[in-house]
């Protein structure tokens, strides 16, 4: 039986990839809901056009569906999550899932109260299809151990097109809590860590005096028990690159390592999901394109059976309590 679901909050482009993906793995899209005219609505309908809008939270709360996808300002994604779990229904929310620490209590109280799952769509790894091969890999031995990441999170500022919450420090969040908070579930992911000490943070804005609230640059050092690992986003992607960013992962392990080239090679290979492997045996480069997206089935899985298959709740709220604690820290050093 499929899983039906709602759209709550259009406010960013990333609505786009969560629905259709959701779509394609199965589930049934009821409509959706916004506040006024955000400029992906446009984009979406032209997606979606059959979806309906619905007038109202309520009645999109209220309209039967069991999963509520978030993309809102990010700063109003926990109040729209909490308002969707007491209605009974499970979120998936985009990142960054919550902007501050009183906001990640309120979701960890909402989880507790009503028995709902509350998930993040980490798409730097669950949208990646190099990532799915990476993982398979390391399970097989490939790289022996991971104990060392070095994420690379580059993006194109597009000025033009950008709203004013954009420019928001409390709106958006910082750029670590943002754009890093996908580093950091990589780390923990593949580092096999439940838990993470902030041992350096920064953030900057080196290019946008104009704009005294974006952050511009950030960099993260993360150590645990069984790895350590390093991150930097900016928003400095030159016109010249042919996609949005030139995102990167590199996972050293025991007995190899692996680099994802994401989006784009710019040593002039076509495509994307470029997968480096180096280890005694092999020294290659792997089109990961086909590898496929397993964390959307297994969302769905987990909704009809109370399971934990594709990301467990602990793991989700400990990504976004490292990213707000590094933007803390960054802030105050």
């Amino acid at each position: 039986m499929t899983v039906p679901f709602v759209a709550l909050g259009l406010d960013h482009r990333h609505i786009y990839g969560m629905t259709e993906n959701m779509l394609r793995a199965g589930a049934r899209c009821l409509g959706f809901w916004t506040d006024g005219t955000p400029q992906p609505l446009e984009g979406f309908q032209k997606r979606f056009p059959d979806l309906p809008r619905f007038s109202t939270l309520e009645e999109a709360l209220g309209a039967g569906g069991e999963l509520a996808l978030v993309s809102a300002i990010p700063a109003d994604r926990a109040d729209l999550a909490v308002r969707a779990m007491d209605a009974g229904l499970d979120v998936m929310t985009d990142k960054p899932g919550c902007t501050d620490l009183t906001q990640l209590e309120k979701l960890k109280q909402a989880v507790a109260r009503t028995g709902r799952i509350w998930s993040i769509n980490f798409s730097e790894r669950f949208e990646v299809p190099s990532v799915t091969l990476a993982d398979q890999l390391i399970s097989e031995g490939a790289i022996g151990r991971v104990v060392h990441t070095c994420g690379l999170g580059p993006h194109r500022l597009n000025r033009a097109t950008r709203p004013d919450w954009f420019f928001q420090r409390t709106r958006y969040g910082g750029i670590l809590t943002d754009i890093a908070s996908h580093q950091i579930d990589q780390f923990l992911h593949f580092t096999g860590s439940d838990d993470a000490e902030v041992t350096m943070a920064h953030v900057a804005n080196h290019a946008n005096p104009d704009d005294p609230g974006l952050q511009d640059f950030g960099e993260i050092a993360l150590r645990s028990p069984t790895g350590s690992g390093y991150i930097r986003v900016d928003w400095y992607t030159p016109d010249a690159l042919p996609n949005w960013g030139d995102g990167r992962l590199t996972l050293l392990g025991t007995d190899g390592y692996i680099e994802l080239r994401k989006y784009v090679d710019v040593a002039g290979r076509p495509g994307t999901d470029h997968l480096v492997l180096v280890n005694d045996t092999r020294c290659e480069t792997i089109d990961a394109r086909d590898a496929g997206l397993p964390y959307f089935e297994r969302l769905l899985h987990d909704i009809r059976h109370r399971t934990e298959t594709a990301m467990s709740q602990a793991h989700c709220f400990k990504v976004m309590e490292l990213a707000l604690t590094a933007q803390a820290l960054a802030e105050r050093t």
